[in-house]
């Protein structure tokens, strides 16, 4: 479903990304590793179309949608759930979920059958919720757009360990649909738990990909390039 072939990508004169490679097969749940600083967030952005690939092929069902505004991209059908949530904070959590409605297999109803407590806040301010909330509601927007790739750029940062658990049972439910998923996180046994494919990140380049069996076998890989 999605293919990146060496994407290269700078903020002026500093190039961050030389030449990155991931593959997102449909209904596949692939994450992207690295330590801070590696570019796995510029090539989150890079793919929405929010940053401008200098280099490199990105292609969503086979069709190129390099450097496309982002309104394009999320036509095409993927969905962002992006860091730090960036919800409408002056819009009610209804609001927030109806502004990026599109299709029909995604509803309110749906998305408060998944999170509750988005129904029972429906009418509050996204402003006021707490952290869990928020997240809760950036992953109902996204999903609210219908998309066929759903990108989680760390969608349980900060969060207590209770509501991580719930985020992932709820990300967990959207993979054994058929949701084809790319997944950025700090937690890393949630997404071994939950990959099918795992591609590291090394200076803004991919530098390893496996499975997590792969990535077991071989602790030395953790160590050099995850920190763990």
């Amino acid at each position: 479903m999605l293919d990146v072939r060496g994407l290269e990508a700078a903020y002026g004169a500093g190039r961050v990304l030389h030449g990155v490679d991931i593959a997102v097969g449909a209904g596949a749940f692939v994450t992207l590793m690295g330590r801070n600083g590696m570019g796995k967030t510029t090539t989150i952005r890079s793919i929405m179309g929010l940053v401008r690939p200098s280099g490199g092929e990105i292609r969503l069902d086979g069709r190129v949608i390099t450097g496309q505004p982002p309104e394009r991209i999320a036509r095409a059908g993927v969905g962002l759930v992006p860091e730090g949530r960036m919800v409408f904070p002056t819009l009610t959590v209804r609001e927030n979920l109806v502004a990026t409605s599109r299709g029909t297999r995604w509803t309110l109803d749906r998305v408060y059958g998944l999170f509750p407590r988005l129904a029972e806040r429906h009418a509050q301010f996204a402003g006021t919720l707490s952290g869990g909330e928020q997240q809760m509601l950036a992953i109902g927007r996204a999903l609210m757009t219908n998309p066929r790739l759903l990108i989680l750029d760390e969608a349980t940062e900060g969060l207590a360990p209770l509501i991580r658990a719930e985020i992932w049972r709820c990300i967990a439910l959207l993979k054994a649909e058929g949701l084809s998923i790319l997944a950025i996180d700090k937690n890393l046994a949630p997404l071994k738990r939950l990959g099918d494919r795992h591609f590291i990140l090394e200076k803004g380049r991919t530098v390893w990909q496996g499975t997590t069996s792969d990535l077991d076998a071989d602790p030395a890989i953790a160590h050099r390039y995850l920190g763990v």
